[in-house]
């Protein structure tokens, strides 16, 4: 603000002068033209009586000069003999008409602005000079200068009140923002800002820090929920090792009782291997640090190795995996982790479905789809919506099932390469989980040979 006040009175002061300056100027141009037409006449005398129109003691002057010498022919009272021009503007002034600026002759000290033009008079060729005392306009630009330089501050501060009131009303509410954010802490994290009602960018920068919280708080309820969770599933395979270890321990048992009771403490260890694998990849998903060593991988060949996989386990139940016909796509992925994705599938298909397992791929110009589908009841229709939560299971009532991270899991790891996972159920019967991956990973493009048959059962 002092910037442009300091602008606008500077430029306000010289056009104030420019203007005084223009209009004394004009009054010494129409002077010039009297006394033109006054030495016309065969009296010249400036200085005579009844020619104070013309001149005016103090404060205007007039002197005629011979151009061929520059001797004074004629001039006001105190200038009949002393010339006003030197020689070099008295040959300036026999060429054309010019302003110029000298001490005034009647007050010393004090600056005069001149006017000379050519005339020719009854046959002479003559110089007019015209001139006046620049006090009065002086005088006026230093009361000018006086007002701005006590206006100028006044203003100044009047200002900076104005606008200090107008930015502290407008950040009223963020410093409002402010000291409830400073209140929110994580245990009343339901909390929200203040917004005002005004359409302004602080009231919508109010409701995008609400959303914000409103994700943290969606974020911290998971991230506890996930840890209690994990806390839970976590403590049923220890109290179930640590009994069957008691038990092993207490008084005399057969070797056939100390067999059963290994295999069982052996059975809980590998679900808490696989559960502390399944938080690992949860976690460095979660994180973005969810590593993928990435090959070119044929799909039908990975469907084989799945087969391959779980045929001992598969025929232990005494059930049946087969390998639909599928064409011999390269994929961009990390074949491990597909198959891991795949194996969780195949894993919930033999604990929760029933019948054949069908395993089968499709694919088009831009994506891998990867089925495995089985001939059980199916998922119940309210848990589909939400099959890929973690820690969530269709049955609620197993006391030693799954965790309910395995199809967690698969999306995890499909994300991960960029697709995205979906469970159905067929309209024949069954459960059906669908893979669709990229088949270039970032944006590249399949590679395919014609299909080959893969019908055996496993």
């Amino acid at each position: 603000m002092a910037v442009v006040l300091a602008i606008v009175g500077s430029v306000l002061y010289l056009r104030f002068a420019a203007d005084l300056d223009e209009t004394f100027d004009q009054g010494l141009r129409s002077r010039a033209g009297d006394v033109s037409a006054l030495i016309q006449r065969e009296d010249t005398a400036l200085a005579a009586p009844g020619r104070s129109v013309l001149v005016e003691q103090g404060e205007s002057f007039a002197q005629v000069l011979l151009a061929a010498d520059g001797s004074v022919v004629d001039g006001s009272s105190k200038l009949q003999v002393q010339p006003l021009l030197t020689d070099e503007l008295l040959a300036r002034a026999t060429r054309e008409t010019f302003i110029f600026t000298r001490p005034n002759p009647f007050e010393a000290g004090e600056p005069a602005r001149l006017l000379a033009t050519p005339v020719t008079a009854r046959g002479r060729r003559l110089v007019v000079v015209v001139g006046a005392g620049a006090d009065d306009r002086n005088s006026q630009l230093a009361s000018l200068a006086l007002l701005l330089a006590i206006g100028g501050p006044v203003a100044l501060l009047l200002a900076s009140l104005a606008g200090y009131g107008v930015a502290a009303s407008a950040l009223r509410p963020v410093e409002a923002m402010r000291r409830k954010a400073e209140q929110i802490t994580e245990d009343d994290a339901s909390e929200r800002l203040p917004v005002g009602t005004a359409d302004d960018e602080i009231a919508r920068l109010g409701t995008t820090l609400n959303g914000m919280l409103a994700r943290l708080e969606r974020a911290v309820e998971r991230e506890r929920a996930f840890v209690a969770d994990a806390g839970h599933e976590l403590r049923t395979p220890l109290a179930i090792l640590k009994t069957e270890i008691e038990l092993a321990l207490r008084g005399e048992r057969s070797a056939e009782e100390l067999r059963d009771a290994l295999r069982s403490a052996a059975e809980e260890t590998d679900r808490l291997a696989e559960l502390a694998d399944a938080l690992l990849v949860i976690a460095r998903a979660d994180g973005g640090r969810l590593a993928l060593a990435t090959a070119e991988v044929d799909a039908a060949e990975l469907l084989d190795g799945v087969a391959v996989r779980f045929g001992a386990r598969v025929r232990a139940q005494d059930r049946s995996l087969v390998v639909g016909a599928a064409p011999r796509t390269t994929m961009t992925a990390d074949p491990r982790r597909i198959e891991q994705a795949l194996g969780n599938l195949v894993e919930n298909a033999l604990h929760h479905g029933a019948g054949t397992i069908h395993l089968g791929a499709s694919s088009n110009a831009t994506t891998v789809q990867l089925h495995v589908r089985d001939e059980g009841p199916g998922f119940p229709d309210e848990f589909i919506g939400r099959a890929f939560e973690r820690f969530t299971r269709a049955d609620h009532a197993r006391a030693r099932g799954g965790s309910g991270l395995g199809l967690s899991i698969v999306q995890t790891i499909v994300q991960a390469h960029g697709g995205r996972v979906r469970a159905a159920n067929d309209p024949g019967g069954g459960a059906r989980v669908t893979v669709d991956l990229p088949v270039g990973g970032a944006g590249g493009s399949a590679r395919q040979n014609p299909p080959a048959g893969h019908g055996a059962p496993a």
